[in-house]
């Protein structure tokens, strides 16, 4: 990253801009995670944050990462264990009562579906896959409704393989079409509470979910080649693109996917 964006990012950061803001943040696998880069930023903003982990396998490698986020709330959230989720919003509601911001970074397929073909992929991984990479969203959005009397923000984290076809994306493609089609119906639904709900869609980026998919290397080597910017995004700038989506700078933005990517998903 070159100096002038440092500079601005400097600036913006200083400004505090949600300070008093209450953000869950939920798939924090490790400091490469996008959402650990959106929890840094939305923390050097000023905002206090609700931080989970998967699983207690999990746990050692978040809970330094929490602490240094100063995180208020600190718990385990597997969206396929019945409860979880629910327990997340219990603990958020005890400590803060209310919420601005929640933030949905999850996605999995088992590996045997996510590397075949489409076409080959099992019934039961397809649902796997739809159920927590799609309907948690729902699911984390019900549950923040009633606790964003005054309107919030809400985000679910796509990729551009949802509209057009990406070589080796396979199954993961028509889930997130999926995500970002729940998106536009949430921003319907909720609208009239002043929820405002957005995707994000990074470009390729190095992290533990998308090493699972095949030659992810060729994928990031292209992303380069091809992006107008001729450089990879990184998780500050996902996470200040979704901080701006937060700020009363664009209150009047619902439904629509961002891209963060370098200008990628505008190429032919």
């Amino acid at each position: 990253m070159n100096d002038q964006p440092t500079d601005l990012i400097k600036t913006a950061i200083q400004s505090k801009i949600l300070h008093g803001k209450r953000a869950l943040v939920v798939g924090i696998a490790n400091e490469h995670s996008i959402a650990y880069g959106c929890a840094r930023i939305f923390r050097q903003l000023g905002a206090d944050l609700a931080v989970t982990y998967l699983n207690e396998k999990a746990k050692p490698y978040i809970e330094p990462l929490a602490k240094e986020l100063g995180a208020s709330v600190f718990a385990p959230c597997d969206v396929a264990q019945s409860g979880q989720l629910e327990s997340v919003f219990e603990q958020i509601r005890e400590t803060w009562g209310s919420l601005d911001i929640a933030l949905h970074s999850i996605a999995f397929a088992p590996r045997e579906d996510l590397q075949g073909r489409l076409v080959d992929s099992s019934s039961e991984g397809f649902k796997v896959a739809m159920d927590i990479s799609c309907h948690s969203f729902v699911r984390m959005a019900r549950l923040a409704e009633p606790l964003m009397p005054e309107g919030g923000t809400l985000m679910a984290m796509s990729y551009h393989g949802a509209n057009k076809v990406v070589p080796n994306y396979n199954l993961m493609g028509p889930v997130k079409a999926a995500l970002e089609s729940v998106v536009r119906y949430l921003a319907y639904e909720l609208g009239d509470k002043h929820i405002r709900v957005h995707a994000v869609s990074p470009g390729p980026l190095k992290t533990r979910a998308a090493s699972g998919l095949k030659d992810f290397d060729v994928l990031l080597t292209e992303a380069i080649e091809r992006a107008p910017i001729g450089e990879l995004v990184d998780i500050d700038d996902v996470g200040l693109t979704a901080a701006y989506l937060t700020t009363p700078f664009a209150r009047r933005l619902t439904g629509t996917t961002t891209y963060v990517d370098g200008g990628l998903s505008i190429m032919a």
